[in-house]
């Protein structure tokens, strides 16, 4: 099958709703760290981010699309094995995507209860992306912006979007060259959202 979009934005700008307009689209099942956990990959992440040699079509096989971490890392690979692949950037506000990877996807203690090998892959992908610093929001924005900036960079112009969450459907539907939906664009994984899961995952432990 191949990949047809390539995600290259961080977690956090709005990734879990854009998985589930691809699938919505026709571009599913799409990728994302929630199928890290349900395929229970984490150790092929491992390897990808100690620098191994990737096996990238046995790894999405079955999988349109792509977003979010781990795989946004890794996005410069990708759009070069699949030069057909459009790559969307997916960004917002960084002071307000600090402020989320804090209350969410950084916060320690909502790690407790993660399979270990899970952990040791998000620890390796916060040494490798941020210098496992996840904390200092001068250091973490600046690790945004520089990626963002790479992504514009590295991506020809024709081939990116770059999406903010709340854009809706319009310009993710001509970029992709597919009808609007008459179904409003998906909303999900809010802050609120991600800690009330948590929290009720840590009341079934």
């Amino acid at each position: 099958m191949g990949l047809k979009v390539i995600g290259a934005g961080l977690g956090r700008t709005g990734t879990m709703s854009l998985k589930l307009a691809l699938e919505q689209l026709g571009l599913g099942p799409c990728y994302h760290m929630a199928e890290v956990f349900k395929l229970g990959t984490a150790p092929t992440w491992t390897r990808a981010f100690r620098g191994e040699r990737m096996d990238w079509e046995e790894v999405f096989k079955g999988f349109p699309s792509t977003v979010d971490w781990p795989a946004c890392d890794f996005y410069r690979e990708l759009a070069d094995l699949y030069p057909d692949a459009k790559v969307i950037l997916s960004v917002r506000d960084a002071d307000s995507w600090y402020k989320s990877t804090q209350e969410t996807i950084f916060r320690e203690s909502n790690h407790d209860g993660a399979p270990p090998e899970w952990l040791e892959m998000f620890h390796l992908l916060a040494e490798t992306k941020f210098g496992g610093d996840l904390h200092t929001r001068d250091h973490l924005i600046d690790v945004y912006n520089r990626h963002n900036d790479e992504v514009r960079r590295t991506i020809p112009a024709e081939r990116l979007l770059e999406y903010v969450p709340g854009q809706g459907w319009e310009p993710l539907c001509r970029f992709l060259g597919v009808p609007v939906p008459e179904q409003p664009y998906p909303k999900v994984n809010t802050t609120e959202e991600f800690q009330n899961r948590v929290s009720f995952r840590a009341q079934q432990a």
